[in-house]
């Protein structure tokens, strides 16, 4: 076989990813590696309060409060969100995983927006401390320190959340050119 044992997929065509670690395929940053989670606090320690946003309408403050509310959430620290009665698994993964840009422009929930009922910029130190403190939370957490389910892709793994934490921080930083 050219590569190796177990290379075959079903009909005999041979898989290229047979046997190595998905890693291996998409190298995938999450909150489970320290050295993710040190460099997403450094990229949001060099936010500014007056950092010009490349999309979007989120304030450098506003977008510190969006990050820490959407933490909270998982984390049971606010009142969970309500979860989607329609599950779309292909969305989550594709969310999740490939390592492509989020799209921009979607509109977030009320409960983490901080125009609407998400909490509501101060204190910009304070307002970092507090994102900050939250994906440290997130990244000590375990399973079941998590909501089970996410409000848009249904059921998380801890893998999942941890995942979602990172591109979802990735994705707003990106937002300020960090």
């Amino acid at each position: 076989m050219p590569f190796g044992r177990g290379a075959l997929r079903r009909g005999g065509a041979p898989s290229l990813f047979a046997g190595r670690p998905v890693s291996f395929c998409l190298p995938m940053k999450t909150l489970d590696q320290p050295e993710t989670l040190a460099e997403l606090k450094a990229r949001l320690r060099s936010l500014q309060p007056d950092a010009p946003r490349r999309w979007g309408t989120l304030t450098p403050g506003e977008m510190l409060c969006h990050l820490a509310d959407a933490n909270a959430g998982p984390l049971a620290r606010r009142n969970p969100l309500a979860v989607r009665s329609r599950r779309v698994p292909l969305l989550k993964w594709i969310a999740l995983y490939p390592p492509l840009p989020w799209p921009r422009g979607i509109k977030t929930r009320p409960e983490v927006d901080p125009r609407a009922k998400g909490t509501k910029p101060g204190s910009f130190a304070a307002d970092l401390d507090r994102a900050i403190a939250g994906l440290e939370a997130f990244a000590k957490a375990e399973a079941a320190d998590l909501a089970p389910d996410h409000f848009v892709f249904g059921p998380m793994t801890l893998r999942a959340w941890k995942r979602w934490a990172y591109r979802h921080t990735d994705h707003h930083l990106r937002q300020f050119g960090l």
